[in-house]
C-alpha cells in the first residue's frame, strides 16, 4: 500500500538577518555622528591667512553687538557656567563675530584669565 507524500510547505524567507543589518547600521550611524548643540547666535568668524586647526574643547560665543553666550547662558552667567565646565588644562575657543567690537574681546579676556585659563583659541576662517 502506498500512501501519499504530505505536501512539503514552501520554507518562507527569513527576515532575521535583514533587521540584524538594519540595527548594526543603526548602531555604527549613531556611534560615529558627532551631536552638537546648536549656536547661540549666528557668527560670522574674522578671515585669517593663517590655516591651523583649532583643537576642540568649550566653545564660548561673542555677538556682533558683544553678547557672551555658553551654551544656554547669556553674559555674565555663561562666564560663571564656562568655569563650572572647565576642566584643567583645557583649551577654551572663543568664536566671535567679525562684526564684534573689539573692546569686548579686550574685556573679556582677563576675565578668562581670572578663571585660571592658560588656553584660548580665537577661531578664524580662511579665506
Amino acid at each position: 500500500m502506498q500512501f501519499a507524500r504530505p505536501p512539503r510547505k514552501p520554507r518562507s524567507e527569513s527576515i532575521v538577518p535583514m533587521i540584524n543589518v538594519v540595527f548594526l547600521l543603526l548602531i555604527f550611524f549613531l556611534m560615529t555622528a558627532q551631536i552638537a548643540p546648536p549656536e547661540p547666535f549666528a557668527v560670522t568668524p574674522p578671515e585669517t591667512s593663517s590655516a591651523d586647526p583649532a583643537d576642540g574643547g568649550l566653545t564660548l560665543y561673542i555677538s556682533d553687538q558683544g553678547q557672551l553666550a555658553f551654551r544656554d547662558a547669556r553674559d555674565q552667567a555663561a562666564l560663571t557656567a564656562l568655569s563650572a565646565a572647565l576642566t584643567p588644562d583645557a583649551p577654551v575657543q572663543v568664536r566671535a563675530d567679525a562684526r564684534a567690537p573689539a573692546t569686548a574681546l579686550a574685556r573679556l579676556l582677563p576675565q578668562l584669565a581670572a578663571l585660571g585659563l592658560t588656553q584660548v583659541q580665537l577661531i578664524t576662517v580662511t579665506p
